[in-house]
């Protein structure tokens, strides 16, 4: 999981740089913020790209067992379609809920031992309604850019989950609700007439999502099973 948050750090700087590298030019000590900075408030759109997976915990159950010799989280890609409200509270701070339409895709392989059979995939396709609430911290402005580092939690809810399908009872079976904590950074470039943010940032499950199921071998050898997804996002407010 961290050679997968480091690749895609890096895609994410070598991008703001060329976005920084583009508005530099158009920039040149202008003064676009000090208009929003009168502003208590205010609203946007979020686009957003995002991988998802989970974080494996084997149960007792696992080393007991003799057909499956592994488990193992694959990433999934997914995007994201949200709306943006911002309150100042000072001149460093905001208080930011998002409301967002999320859609990831999560997977869980497993390995059988000594090659009997190929691999095979538990694949969970998810549309998500996301609730995230965060803080935001803001450097000061710098010709019409300033960065930022935000944290905060998300509740999440799938209304996609096929957990109570009738063809559930031979799957894995996972919570369509999950609470994550989130943390990130980001950079604003003040446009004449919006705010444009690009942001990275990375969510962690809190709690088990795993259902368990005793009559299912892949569920008795996973313990516990949280979520892990990485987003880039591009805000755009005003």
């Amino acid at each position: 999981m961290i050679k997968l948050y480091s690749k895609h750090i890096f895609l994410f700087s070598v991008f703001l740089l060329f976005v920084i590298a583009g508005f530099a030019q158009t920039s040149r000590g202008n003064y676009n913020f000090l208009g929003f900075e009168q502003k208590p408030y205010f609203f946007g759109i979020t686009l957003a790209s995002n991988t998802a997976d989970y974080q494996i915990f084997y149960s007792k159950n696992f080393i007991l067992n003799d057909s499956i010799r592994q488990a193992e989280s694959v990433t999934g890609p997914g995007f994201n379609l949200g709306i943006v409200s911002n309150l100042k509270v000072g001149d460093y701070f905001d208080f930011r809920f998002l409301p967002t339409l999320s859609f990831a895709e999560r997977n869980i392989q497993y390995a059988a031992p000594k090659d009997i059979r190929e691999p095979y995939k538990r694949r969970i396709e998810s549309v998500f309604v996301e609730f995230p609430f965060h803080v935001r911290y803001k450097s000061a402005p710098y010709r019409d850019k300033r960065a930022f580092v935000i944290a905060g939690v998300k509740y999440a809810f799938d209304v996609a989950s096929d957990s109570r399908a009738r063809q559930a009872n031979e799957l894995v079976k996972v919570s369509p609700t999950d609470f994550t904590i989130e943390y990130g950074a980001g950079v604003q470039f003040f446009m004449p007439f919006f705010i444009f943010s690009p942001e990275f940032k990375i969510s962690r499950g809190i709690g088990n999502v795993l259902i368990y199921d005793d009559n299912l071998e892949q569920s008795t050898v996973i313990e516990k099973v949280l979520s892990r997804t990485f987003t880039v996002s591009l805000h755009f407010e005003g």
